[in-house]
């Protein structure tokens, strides 16, 4: 258990929105590459829609009204494919998606809408298109950059690589961390785009193939620039090994993902199970709980809704779960909207701007979780405590001093007659945010006559 971390204050509060920038907006369609298909195409490995940062900034007043406070959009540096973790140049924004004077200003209108931005740290490979990289294709052993790489025999060979790649894909050359010039110019990039922008954090790539000491000099580069800076690890496994205080300040929490997944969309875990690895997993956590990055989608998965075999309640079940949990909830592009989509290149689909195509449930109980959220400091800062565990029913309570939400989750079929105990609580009149429906509790029992199949409360205090 981590007893002491100190992370940013200001990730507690926050609701962090996940950007794939050339699927969420197409703002200047004068920089689109040539090659660019028509919006809402059906997504290729290869192919592009035109998104860019104009299309980000063009959209803050959506985030905004979404009750969005932070922004994690993945790699916007130069770089030939789609997606840009293939990195080009680490000091220039990709042309596709415009330039180091439009993410200033995206930062800066960011900021004055209340809106963090933390960008994407690709630092364990690079692009073929990578000036070193193509150095050493061209000249070979009289590269001076050659050191810069983890080479075979020379000359390169790109099928299949004679050199270290990331995944064993070609266009993905590994860079040689154990090199001083390469790490200066890496740690180099990292300092001069939060000295340039006054961006709010870094979200580290693959940072398990990357040396760990070179994280701790990272970190000291970064919060020496900026100590309230957010520097968020990958990691689908062994979350611990990030948390010691020395180089992340969280990480994309993948197991309380799971946990939720399981739980709400695979029926795989009944509420005793999904209380047993939650308040495992925050246990462990400790401290550094509040600021790890709660996600339930993200351009590496599956969308939400396909998850949920296109069942909206149980979409909404999650993010009840999510919102309510300990930890930043942060959404991915147009899952707030319904989006569908398989695993990549299908999660990365364009956005969809047509509200006669959204959603409705999911958006409204989306955005009443967001607004209850930023409303009740006990969701964000409070103790977690079960209540009840019954079959598939799952009640807990988040409370910070008088203030309280009690939460309920039912996956599975509908319930009747359920009692929750709350000892020693004054008699309540409480409502569900999300449906309007009022309950009582007397003598520390709350009643709850009717829970319906795949139903999720979520009870606060009627003022008295």
């Amino acid at each position: 258990m981590i007893e002491r971390f100190d992370t940013p204050e200001w990730v507690q509060d926050a609701v962090f929105y996940q950007i794939f920038p050339e699927r969420f907006a197409n703002g200047d369609p004068s920089n689109d590459p040539a090659w660019v298909l028509p919006w809402g195409t059906p997504p290729t490995p290869l192919t592009f829609m035109g998104g860019d940062l104009q299309g980000i900034l063009d959209h803050l007043p959506y985030l905004r009204e979404l009750g969005i406070n932070a922004i994690y959009t993945t790699p916007i540096f130069a770089a030939r494919s789609n997606h840009k973790y293939d990195t080009s140049d680490y000091f220039k924004v990709d042309p596709a998606f415009g330039d180091l004077e439009l993410l200033k200003r995206l930062v800066k209108v960011a900021h004055a809408n209340g809106i963090r931005v933390v960008l994407d740290a690709v630092f364990n490979h690079c692009g073929d298109g990578f000036w070193a990289f193509q150095d050493v294709m061209g000249k070979g052993s009289a590269s001076q950059y050659r050191d810069w790489f983890i080479l075979g025999d020379l000359p390169i060979e790109q099928n299949p690589p004679n050199y270290q790649t990331c995944g064993g894909a070609g266009f993905l050359p590994k860079l040689n961390l154990a090199n001083p010039a390469v790490r200066r110019h890496l740690l180099d990039a990292a300092a001069y785009w939060l000295k340039e922008t006054g961006m709010d954090g870094w979200r580290l790539d693959v940072p398990w193939k990357v040396p760990l000491d070179f994280w701790r000099e990272f970190r000291q580069v970064v919060k020496g620039i900026r100590p309230d800076a957010y520097i968020v690890a990958e990691t689908w496994r062994d979350p611990l090994y990030w948390l010691q205080g020395d180089t992340c300040d969280a990480v994309m929490n993948y197991p309380f993902r799971d946990y939720v997944l399981d739980y709400c969309a695979r029926d795989a875990m009944d509420a005793e199970d999904f209380d047993h690895y939650v308040r495992r997993l925050q246990a462990e956590y400790g401290a550094a709980a509040p600021a790890q990055l709660n996600l339930l989608g993200s351009h590496d998965t599956a969308r939400l809704l396909t998850l949920c075999r296109e069942n909206p309640a149980r979409a909404v079940l999650a993010y009840i779960c999510q919102f309510t949990g300990i930890g930043a909830p942060m959404i991915y592009y147009g899952d707030e909207n319904g989006m569908s989509g398989e695993n990549d290149p299908d999660c990365r689909r364009c956005m969809e701007w047509e509200q006669g195509n959204w959603n409705g449930t999911i958006r409204a109980a989306l955005q009443k979780l967001i607004a209850l959220r930023h409303t009740h400091p006990a969701l964000r800062r409070g103790s977690y405590e079960p209540l009840l565990t019954f079959n598939g029913v799952y009640a807990y309570r988040r409370r910070l001093g008088d203030d309280q939400v009690i939460v309920v989750t039912n996956p599975r079929d509908a319930r009747s007659g359920l009692h929750i105990s709350l000892p020693n609580e004054a008699d309540h009149e409480w409502v569900d945010v999300l449906s309007e429906q009022h309950f009582s509790s007397r003598a520390g029992q709350l009643v709850l006559p009717e829970l319906g199949a795949q139903q999720g409360l979520v009870l606060i205090p009627l003022e008295r």
